[in-house]
């Protein structure tokens, strides 16, 4: 017979030789008595029980001459025992003529025995069933050592093959490591007592006759070890039984590990999430330009060394919750569902939340930062302008009390009057300072300085004692001008020095506050204003110095006109309070600060130039990485379109460009670089491009997610393709037809689409039928159909998977057909792990004929393919 037909006989039928289907019995014959019932109709006979019928050696006879085509010996027909034994024997002796030697089989035996042998020799004489027979054989006794089986004569002489056949199926009979392969026949003579007793294999053989032929009788041995083959028969299929039952159990156990990866990893990301947006969401702002930098490089450091790794944790859980749906859907296992709130959506409603809360972050940031730098620098100038002025306004308020012009003379009254318009003139010009400072002081209320109590105490102080001075000031004009009509010379010349030295004295003073004036700018263009400025400035000051020579020479005609007219005066000014010296010293102090301005101003120049650099630096950088960005984006999307070879040169492809894109990561830290040092000089617009860093590093992060979701939707067509054996051919017929007819090439195809693609790859749909194709293809209703729904679909009908049948009839061999199996039964047939998976999760029988522990393998085989847990 062929290999397929050679099967183990079941050793429970053996007493009436009614053999199963099972049986290795040519196609059409259910038991081997209707075998030999069709080559005994030849000879005129048949049988109706082969014990009974066979007793006599007639029909036995009669059956060996219809197969070996020769005429054996005339029979005795008679009906005394002593006949029935001579035919037996007649048959006995023809099958040992054959070459067929036979032990303990004579005519006395029974004729279950005989028909035994009979069976066994019609087996063995099939060449392809010796084959099969030694193969298994070599097969079984494979792991024990000194045991080598390569053919049926020479290689079973010390004993050892057959006491490996039986303790690799029944290992409780025979303690292999205590043989001796010295003990050739001590080891066959245990190995026939063992099998005659627990197998009911007869003792066909003798022992010293197999170890002293040079070359053992090969028939006889096949005989024998045939009888081996068909007892093990249950084991065998026990055995089949269990690695099936192990294959499932092994895909569910894997499964669990991944279900449980990503719980982990989904937990985790999502705590990260829920600490981080608090975080991001707090705008409380600092009082301090250092704080507020401190935060700056806190963000920043979430943005390069925080943020990135989970980035890749994201998409990295996304590609093993895709892969696990993949193998479950492969498995004929339910889809996954993570606990609540753990799913991929939630995930990325979560991430969504978390650049909600990050967008504008950096940029309120930044416009805190400005704040602050404008309160510093207002800060700054409110207090030299209000020390200045609290300079000019020390001791005034003492000398508008002074009530000198009462015993003044005329010409002192004058002098008095004349001083106080000076004086006047010189509080007017104060005026427009006391306004600026007023206004730096609101300002810097409104925006909320820190420091805002103590200035606005010395704003309120001085502006108080500006009300106080105006009212003083009014008061003595009244008094000098009453005393006026008394007194009523006055030196003219001293009156033309007091005139025009308080406003080229004022004028100075103003020069120099401008002078000293800080300033900040953001560009060439600004700092060059300032310095054109600054020149026009310059170009004033020979026009000064010509008035500082005349005021200069009203002094020197003062002291000339005493000195040739002796007047008994002081030379000094009595309508000024601006001397000489005063003015000569703040002349030298205008010369001192035209350089020192000059310097500054050529600083700042600098500074926004090296700032131009930085601009024009960053942007030539930027102008090429985000064109990279995008060239590498359109160069995926046409790879994931474009069908060229099989999917693994795709997938180099693909590995290929997330190689190119790992390495071009040192482009992105150097950007960052730049983007750091623009951002410490407090460069906040740029433009030479239009790329921002925000702009490049959601780039960059979409390019990373888009080559490895690429990659694993490629990895996962590999892995349905592998698993529902689509060729390659196939897999590129689907994804044309799927491109085709994807006709706004986003991936997705709507469903008058997908009908259209189905009817060109010649599926005739009625509308039933497409409505029941639609609920696999679209189970949500979304109106689309993606290209992994299309390839399962494509897949599903020829998909070469296990059943729940299947397992269920597995378990039911390993429990010896009950409808229940028990925990020890599991440990018997299984691994431990796996044996303890199934004790653990399946439910208890509760059905007919159930007994104390029962199992239900039925339920739990049908749970792996349902709506479980499992």
């Amino acid at each position: 017979y062929s290999i397929s037909h050679v099967r183990a006989f079941c050793t429970g039928c053996l007493p009436c030789l009614e053999c199963s289907p099972s049986s290795p019995l040519p196609a059409g014959f259910p038991t081997f008595t209707a075998w030999c019932n069709s080559h005994l109709r030849k000879a005129g006979t048949q049988i109706e029980n082969i014990e009974e019928d066979f007793r006599n050696g007639l029909k036995l006879m009669l059956l060996l001459e219809v197969i070996s085509g020769e005429r054996l010996s005339k029979p005795d027909r008679g009906k005394m025992r002593f006949h029935k034994i001579a035919n037996v024997n007649k048959a006995l002796d023809y099958i040992a003529s054959k070459g067929v030697k036979l032990v303990s089989i004579g005519a006395e035996g029974n004729g279950t025995s005989m028909a035994l042998t009979l069976k066994s020799i019609v087996f063995i004489t099939e060449t392809s069933a010796k084959e099969g027979l030694l193969l298994w054989c070599q097969r079984k006794t494979a792991p024990y050592r000194n045991v080598n089986i390569q053919n049926f004569h020479t290689s079973w002489k010390d004993g050892l093959g057959l006491c490996a056949l039986i303790h690799r199926h029944r290992p409780d009979l025979i303690d292999y490591s205590k043989l001796n392969k010295d003990d050739p026949i001590g080891n066959i003579n245990l190995a026939m007592e063992i099998a005659e007793k627990h197998l009911d294999i007869p003792k066909m053989l003798d022992a010293e006759d197999i170890v002293n032929t040079p070359k053992p009788d090969e028939r006889a041995i096949m005989t024998y070890v045939s009888c081996f083959y068909h007892a093990f028969a249950g084991a065998e299929q026990a055995e089949t039984a269990a690695n099936r039952i192990c294959k499932v159990l092994a895909v569910n156990q894997e499964n669990e590990k991944l279900m449980e990866e990503y719980e982990r990893l989904a937990s985790e990301l999502l705590e990260w999430i829920r600490r981080t947006i608090p975080w991001l969401e707090n705008r409380t702002p600092e009082k301090t330009m250092q704080a507020m930098q401190k935060k700056l490089e806190d963000f920043r450091d979430y943005r390069r060394k925080h943020k990135p790794p989970k980035v890749q944790e994201k998409c990295q859980l996304e590609i093993n919750f895709n892969t696990l749906q993949t193998k479950l859907r492969i498995s004929n296992r339910p889809a996954f569902m993570p606990s609540e709130g753990k799913m991929v959506s939630d995930i990325a409603g979560a991430w969504q939340r978390l650049e909600q809360a990050e967008k504008g972050y950096e940029e309120w940031l930044l416009n805190e930062i400005r704040r602050l730098e404008r309160l510093e620098h207002l800060a700054e100038k409110f207090r030299q302008k209000a020390s200045t002025h609290e300079s000019w306004a020390y001791g005034k308020e003492q000398i508008l009390l002074q009530k000198d012009y009462e015993s003044a003379s005329l010409t002192e009254v004058r002098a008095l009057l004349k001083k106080h318009e000076a004086f006047e003139s010189d509080l007017a010009a104060h005026q427009d300072r006391v306004e600026q400072i007023a206004a730096i002081a609101q300002e810097l209320n409104e925006l909320d300085y820190h420091d805002a109590a103590s200035v606005n105490d010395r704003c309120q102080k001085i502006c108080d004692q500006w009300d106080r001075l105006g009212t003083l000031t009014q008061k003595r004009r009244e008094a000098l001008e009453r005393t006026e009509k008394l007194l009523e010379t006055i030196d003219q010349l001293h009156l033309e020095f007091a005139k025009r030295a308080a406003p080229f004295n004022n004028w100075m003073e103003g020069a120099m506050e401008d002078l000293q004036d800080m300033f900040i700018v953001h560009s060439i263009e600004e700092i060059q204003s300032l310095i054109t400025a600054h020149e026009q400035f310059k170009a004033t000051l020979p026009e000064a110095d010509g008035e500082r020579q005349a005021i200069m020479s009203i002094q020197n005609e003062v002291e000339k006109v005493i000195q040739s007219y002796n007047i008994r005066i002081s030379s000094s000014n009595p309508y000024s309070t601006v001397t000489m010296d005063e003015l000569r010293a703040k002349w030298d102090k205008v010369k001192q600060l035209v350089p020192v301005r000059d310097q500054s101003l050529q600083e700042e120049l600098a500074r926004q130039h090296a700032n131009e650099r930085l601009r024009r630096q960053f942007a030539a950088q930027a102008n090429a990485v985000g064109p990279w960005i995008q060239n590498k984006m359109e160069e995926i999307a046409r790879s994931s379109i474009q069908i060229t070879g099989a999917l693994e040169d795709q997938m180099n492809q693909l590995k290929q460009y997330e190689h190119n894109i790992i390495n071009y990561k040192n482009n992105i830290d150097k950007l960052e670089g730049d983007h750091q040092l623009i951002q410490e000089a407090l460069v906040f617009d740029n433009k030479h491009t239009n790329y921002t860093m925000e702009h490049i590093r959601v780039g960059w992060e979409l390019l990373l997610t888009t080559i490895a979701r690429t990659i694993n939707e490629v990895e996962t067509q590999i892995l349905t393709r592998d698993a529902k054996g689509i060729t390659q051919e196939q897999m590129n017929e689907f994804r044309a037809s799927f491109n085709h007819f994807d006709r706004r090439k986003n991936g997705l195809m709507d469903h008058e689409d997908f009908r259209a693609c189905l009817i060109s790859m010649g599926y005739d749909l009625g509308e039933a039928e497409f409505a029941r194709i639609m609920t696999l293809v679209d189970p949500n209703g979304q109106g689309t159909v993606t290209f992994q729904s299309f390839i399962d679909f494509m897949t599903r009908e020829t998909a070469d998977t296990d059943t729940a049948e299947q397992v269920i009839a597995s378990f039911r061999i390993l429990a010896s057909d009950k409808p229940y199996i028990l925990a020890d039964e599991l440990r018997r047939e299984l691994p431990p792990d796996q044996a303890q998976y199934c004790i653990k999760r399946m439910p208890a029988y509760s059905g007919p004929g159930s007994v104390p522990g029962a199992l239900d393998y039925a339920a739990f085989s049908s749970a792996l393919y349902g709506e479980s847990d499992l």
